[in-house]
């Protein structure tokens, strides 16, 4: 009878292998974005909604001042509102602008959409009494785009 070895013959050993090498250069890398970037797209959003109505604001001051509850003379700044129209309408078109900078990730439109949420906060306050509820409410949510973009804005650019 001729040996023919063992009866369970042994494999050649190979080099162990990940399973996985295959798909290394195709991994993702997990980044330090968190939930928040949803938030700042939603603070987008909420900016284009706020922008439209800045327009609307600043349209309604500029061809029908009698509109407002207060005479410009009972105001906090005594300007007309044919002023505070054309800034409403100059703030509004810039914010809208500046939304959609916040969407494509840009830094430089980050931190103008802060400014420019801290002048219609501080615009909004100087004509509190025109329209007492809206520029609280305005004012209210300008702190919380200022707030979304200045903590957490730097993640939109990552994801």
């Amino acid at each position: 009878m001729t040996d023919t070895g063992p009866l369970h013959a042994r494999p050649e050993a190979s080099p162990k292998r990940d399973p996985h090498s295959e798909f290394e250069s195709a991994r993702i890398e997990p980044t330090d974005v968190s939930g928040w970037v949803g938030w700042i797209f939603f603070a987008a959003i909420v900016m284009i909604l706020v922008g439209a109505f800045q327009v609307i604001e600043g349209l309604v001051g500029i061809f029908n001042s009698d509109y407002y509850h207060v005479l410009p003379s009972g105001l906090v700044v005594h300007a007309s509102y044919t002023v505070w129209g054309w800034t409403q309408l100059l703030l509004g078109v810039l914010t809208i602008a500046v939304a959609i900078g916040i969407m494509k990730g840009n830094t430089f439109a980050r931190i103008l959409a802060i400014v420019l949420a801290g002048i219609s906060a501080i615009t909004h306050l100087a004509f509190v009494e025109a329209y007492p509820i809206w520029s609280i409410i305005v004012i209210a949510i300008d702190v919380l785009v200022i707030f979304a973009l200045a903590v957490h804005g730097r993640e939109l650019q990552t994801a």
